[in-house]
């Protein structure tokens, strides 16, 4: 069961304010992930303490370098099942991970960072992670 929108609103302006677009129904992650060409940089995000409270900042951080992705996309794990579920289903090879970061290219995923490379770390060691990935993607 959903935590209570009250709860989650505060984790999910983190990334909308900074210029993240909110997809919360499948028709929206499709009208995304399965049509656009251009880098598209999804984080998965997630009520998880500590994982959570990492990846929000790191993928701020991440995106302050020259290199980055052109579209930026979000999915709260936890809330939006239905979305999240179809975010899945583009992210191939992985099990499910929250929070979590992918990256597509051309519509397909070029890198995904998992729960277990978040949890632990410092925002800026994650968003170095995936500063590179954009170096090599974007």
């Amino acid at each position: 069961m959903p935590y209570p929108e009250m709860m989650v609103a505060p984790m999910r302006e983190d990334l909308v304010r900074i210029g993240f677009q909110e997809m919360r129904t499948p028709e929206e992650v499709d009208a995304i992930l399965g049509t656009e060409k251009r880098s598209v940089l999804v984080a998965i995000n997630s009520i998880c303490g500590c994982a959570a409270a990492m990846m929000r900042p790191a993928v701020y951080m991440s995106l302050q370098g020259e290199k980055k992705p052109e579209v930026l996309t979000t999915v709260f794990a936890g809330q939006d099942m239905e979305a999240t579920d179809r975010v899945r289903e583009y992210i191939v090879g992985y099990p499910p991970s929250s929070p979590s970061v992918a990256l597509f290219k051309d519509g397909e995923l070029v890198y995904f960072m998992e729960r277990h490379q978040i949890e632990g770390r410092h925002p800026e060691d994650i968003a170095r992670d995936l500063q590179a990935a954009y170096e090599e993607h974007c």
